[in-house]
């Protein structure tokens, strides 16, 4: 792949504290990882509707929505996934030097691309969420039949089944979402981002 030469950053006059400022509120990355059928998506959206209800400025960047449009090209070898996480990222940054909380939610099974996404944005601006769920309930759940049609061979290279998942190990919150309701998961995160100042009790 060729790349880019003589590029200069072009550097703007409103700031990330300026936008921030103007929203009223902070800006980060809240990461959402774990295995196919854990709850990512339903959880994210869930706590974006209760972010939006306080008046914080969000996105969601989901995993299957990002594969319609940006990373449509990609598959899911290795290479690819970590290509798929690189953009991702690098769209995230974007998004908190808009000011904007961003939700991502995303497999994301090696921790090295997750960490390099941490590298990406300041310190306390990356929240890495692990929604983990054991393997046989998401089994259980299979919401989208993929995990039936990896058993039976159809899908190569399926988290959980013939491609690893590396679970974070020092990650800012844990959610255990075959232990408690949605409502009550919503209120782990919210509380963790009241306690660690990112949005007003």
């Amino acid at each position: 792949m060729a790349k880019a030469t003589n590029i200069t950053w072009h550097e703007t006059k409103i700031k990330k504290e300026d936008r921030r400022r103007l929203n009223g509120h902070s800006s980060a990355v809240l990461w959402f990882t774990g295995l196919s059928g854990a709850g990512k998506s339903t959880l994210s959206v869930a706590v974006e509707q209760e972010l939006h209800r306080r008046g914080i400025r969000t996105y969601i960047l989901d995993g299957d929505n990002i594969r319609h449009g940006l990373n449509k090209n990609l598959g899911f070898s290795p290479e690819d996934r970590k290509e798929n996480i690189r953009r991702i990222g690098e769209v995230s940054k974007l998004f908190v030097d808009a000011g904007v909380m961003v939700l991502t939610a995303f497999i994301s099974p090696y921790r090295a691309d997750r960490d390099m996404v941490r590298e990406l944005v300041e310190d306390n601006e990356f929240v890495e969420i692990y929604v983990n769920c054991p393997l046989e309930a998401c089994e259980q759940r299979d919401p989208k039949g993929l995990y039936k049609k990896a058993r039976n061979g159809e899908i190569q290279n399926f988290t959980g089944i013939d491609a690893p998942y590396e679970a974070p190990e020092h990650p800012e919150l844990v959610v255990e979402t075959d232990k408690q309701p949605l409502e009550q998961s919503v209120g782990q995160v919210i509380r963790f981002l009241e306690e660690k100042g990112y949005i007003e009790k």
